[in-house]
């Protein structure tokens, strides 16, 4: 009972914030000698860079689920709904349309929501003028919360933990993005700034997670060269990119434990 407890423990820190979620896949009733080990799920959603375009790995979701799957534990699995070129508001229409999609949240106990760059991707009209996006940006904003609300309507009646991520770099990234020339650069910064303010103030006015990718690819500082994270393309993150994504999802979970 002592070594049970104990793992018990152990696990409870590690899966952080989806604590209440485990409790309700587990019967107090059953018997462990004849009872299969129970399963939940988690669900995907988003553009190419959870779809995982471009690394030639495992993407981050799938990561995720196979850390949070311990031995003696529920195991984890994941749909992965995210569709590479996507905006906001594909998103939106997939939780309106898609069957499949919108069983997979359903089902879900954990939604992970990473969208947001195509809706600002660079534009002949607009160039590197950052504040020529900023319709784009509010639209943004519009369809976030309307995400994030469908995705409590499908999964009402069951805990569930919704988590938005960010950016590094909603335009190319790194190194990729200094051939581009200063003004390049400083549109991008500028640009990722107004999206990922965003996505934090959606996460904290719906009661949801928040992943601050820029921190977890550039420091606390936003001063590191993330290019090591990159694909070849300077766009999508490459196999160490999704591992560092899912530890940046594994220490989220960690940080809602402390007191």
């Amino acid at each position: 009972m002592g070594r049970h407890r104990i793992a018990r423990g152990l696990a409870l820190l590690t899966l952080g914030l989806l604590t209440l979620v485990l409790a309700d896949c587990t019967s107090p009733a059953a018997s462990p000698s004849t009872t299969p080990t129970p399963t939940w799920s988690l669900a995907a959603l988003g553009d190419s860079i959870p779809a995982g375009t471009a690394c030639d790995c495992t993407p981050y979701p799938q990561l995720r689920a196979s850390d949070l799957s311990l031995p003696g534990g529920p195991a984890v699995t994941a749909s992965n709904e995210a569709v590479a070129g996507f905006i906001s508001v594909d998103v939106l229409d997939q939780l309106s349309s898609a069957s499949a999609p919108i069983d997979a949240v359903k089902a879900a106990r954990l939604v992970e929501i990473e969208v947001g760059a195509n809706d600002v991707a660079p534009s002949s009209s607009c160039g590197t003028d950052a504040a020529c996006y900023q319709p784009k940006i509010t639209d943004l904003n519009v369809n976030l919360h309307n995400i994030v609300h469908r995705v409590h309507e499908l999964t009402a009646g069951h805990a569930v933990t919704v988590v938005l991520l960010d950016y590094w770099s909603v335009w190319l990234g790194g190194q990729y993005a200094h051939q581009q020339g200063q003004a390049y650069v400083d549109a991008a910064a500028s640009v990722t700034d107004k999206v990922n303010t965003v996505i934090r103030e959606v996460a904290a006015q719906t009661g949801s997670a928040y992943v601050d990718l820029r921190a977890a690819f550039k420091g606390p500082d936003y001063a590191y060269d993330e290019t090591h994270y990159l694909a070849t393309d300077g766009i999508h993150p490459n196999a160490a990119g999704h591992q560092q994504i899912a530890a940046a999802l594994g220490e989220e979970a960690q940080k809602r434990m402390q007191p």
